[in-house]
């Protein structure tokens, strides 16, 4: 009898494990039953196919809407008189009345000038003035060079206001020099 006692130890030690065992291939086999029987089935639910529907309707209402309001008379307004008109006459109204126009001469186009440097010295008062300093703020011109540069004296001539007719629209404008 010594040699059955370890034989039956093995035995209900296994035990356990095959009952384990046995339940979850139980529960995988349930599972891959379903999905087979539930998998292939159409849904039965068409709600996107219905949402899609009335947004297709929705959108072709929307536009013969505004098909009919781009192409047909109606009031907008009685009281003030303001008529909706269809889009073509609105064109040719609009175009009448533009070639009935003198059309408006361009105004003038300014093209920028070569900067030059300008002198350190300024014309505004400092922030906070000294006694001393009170006459030479005063008195801009005794700071000032005798005799400035040509670049100095082109920066304070006045630039022509407009372009003569016959120049390019790209060349520069003309400068004046002393």
């Amino acid at each position: 009898m010594v040699d059955t006692e370890p034989l039956r130890q093995i035995a209900h030690s296994r035990a356990p494990l095959s009952t384990w065992l046995g339940v979850v291939l139980l529960f995988a086999l349930f599972g891959v039953i379903v999905l087979a029987i539930i998998g292939p089935m159409p849904r039965g639910s068409d709600y996107e196919e219905t949402r899609a529907k009335k947004r297709m309707e929705k959108l072709k209402s929307v536009r013969e809407e505004a098909e009919t309001a781009l192409n047909s008379y109606a009031w907008v307004d009685k009281n003030k008189g303001v008529v909706r008109v269809p889009i073509s006459r609105a064109m040719e109204l609009t175009t009448a009345q533009l070639a009935k126009q003198k059309p408006a001469p361009a105004g003038p186009i300014a093209t920028p000038q070569a900067q030059s440097p300008v002198p350190a010295t300024s014309a505004a008062p400092a922030a906070s003035p000294k006694p001393g300093a009170a006459q030479t703020a005063a008195s801009p011109l005794a700071q000032a060079p005798s005799s400035p540069s040509p670049a100095a004296q082109t920066a304070a001539s006045p630039a022509p206001a407009t372009q003569p007719a016959s120049s390019a629209p790209n060349s520069p404008a003309p400068t004046t020099t002393p």
